[in-house]
């Protein structure tokens, strides 16, 4: 059974910074496209950063420069470090593949930047 498990969310002032883990079982997740997603409070869940099947990244314009993914394959975890986080960073941030699988979306962890 495959389960993607987010944690390392929290209460964070603005400009400060967060690890993010994301750590699967039940599937090899470095042959898939892997992906770090999050959903805001009345908004659609949208793709924040992702790996390309070539192995480089992409990131959604908010979060050029602040954000970053990785991974170690070892460990099949997938990581997103946030830094010089904004209030409008605050969300429940989840892992998957790109596409999505709609069976393997996890719990995800929150997020809130806030003073």
């Amino acid at each position: 059974q495959v389960q993607l498990v987010e944690s390392g969310g929290g209460l964070v002032q603005p400009g400060g910074s967060l690890r993010l883990s994301c750590a699967a079982s039940g599937m090899i997740f470095s042959i898939y496209v892997n992906a770090w997603y999050r959903q805001a409070p009345g908004k659609q869940r949208e793709l924040v950063a992702a790996f390309t099947s070539s192995g480089n990244t992409n990131y959604a314009d908010p979060v050029k420069g602040r954000f970053t993914i990785s991974r170690d394959n070892a460990k099949n975890t997938v990581y997103l470090q946030m830094n010089s986080l904004k209030p409008e960073d605050t969300a429940v941030y989840y892992c998957n593949t790109v596409p999505p699988a709609r069976e393997h979306w996890g719990q995800g962890t929150q997020v809130t930047v806030s003073s």
